[in-house]
């Protein structure tokens, strides 16, 4: 008797440190119940998300090398696959060449689930167009007609994880997750990534406000510790299923 295929999880990020910041608690559970966990990082925020490697004289390649050292060292801490995409950032242009790389990255991932940004961001537009290709990269592999290897894709679910400043970006979370297991292991990751160390203990301070919400919306029973640490999601597509709860 054959076991079943392991769950696969796929974040797609705009910036090498995104998928860190967003949505390490999720990936490192996943990698925690032995299913695949796959980042795929459109660039290395080398122009917009680099400034103290800029200031230091770095050259672009430089600076590329380190941010993609940081991004493999966080990943593995998650305990995630990664793969760079090098699209180049602010702005990360919207081709029909990296969406194509997209679905043939979905059909030869097959994703029970997807992770990536809200589409809306006044901030930061690679974040946006990043999610925007995602969204349509999902829709093409799904087409029995698309020509690229693999089987076409079924219809995973997709969760926009939350962005820097989320009552700017249209973010209400409907999914609260709770963390408190791996969030270490978040921490550690966040730590991989010196180059954006001013937001290490803004998201460690978030996973705590998340945390609380989760409690507060889980109900009295369920014997949640004070220090439960969280991760917020928007859901995209219905959910589907013969049980409310």
């Amino acid at each position: 008797m054959t076991s079943a295929k392991p769950s696969t999880l796929l974040v797609i990020s705009a910036h090498a440190g995104d998928f860190v910041w967003r949505a390490g608690g999720a990936i490192a559970l996943a990698a925690g119940r032995g299913e695949r966990a796959k980042v795929v990082c459109l660039s290395f925020g080398e122009r917009g998300e680099s400034a103290k490697a800029w200031r230091a004289g770095r050259t672009l390649d430089e600076i590329k090398a380190i941010r993609r050292e940081e991004a493999q060292n966080a990943a593995a801490a998650l305990g995630a696959e990664i793969e760079f995409l090098d699209a180049g950032d602010y702005p990360l242009v919207e081709t029909p060449e990296l969406v194509d790389r997209l679905v043939r990255i979905y059909r030869e991932v097959e994703p029970d689930v997807v992770l990536t940004h809200p589409l809306a961001d006044p901030y930061n537009g690679d974040h946006p167009a990043a999610a925007r290709m995602a969204l349509q990269a999902r829709v093409l592999a799904q087409a029995a007609g698309y020509d690229a290897p693999g089987e076409p894709l079924g219809a995973p679910p997709v969760f926009f994880f939350e962005p820097h400043q989320p009552e700017q970006c249209d973010f209400k979370p409907d999914v609260l997750l709770d963390i408190t297991p791996v969030f270490d292991r978040k921490r550690k990751a966040m730590e991989c990534l010196p180059a954006q160390q001013h937001m290490w203990d803004y998201y460690t301070d978030l996973a705590k406000r998340r945390g609380v919400q989760l409690r507060r919306n889980a109900g009295p029973n369920l014997g949640l510790p004070h220090d439960t640490m969280g991760e917020a999601y928007m859901r995209l597509y219905p959910q589907v299923t013969d049980v409310l709860a």
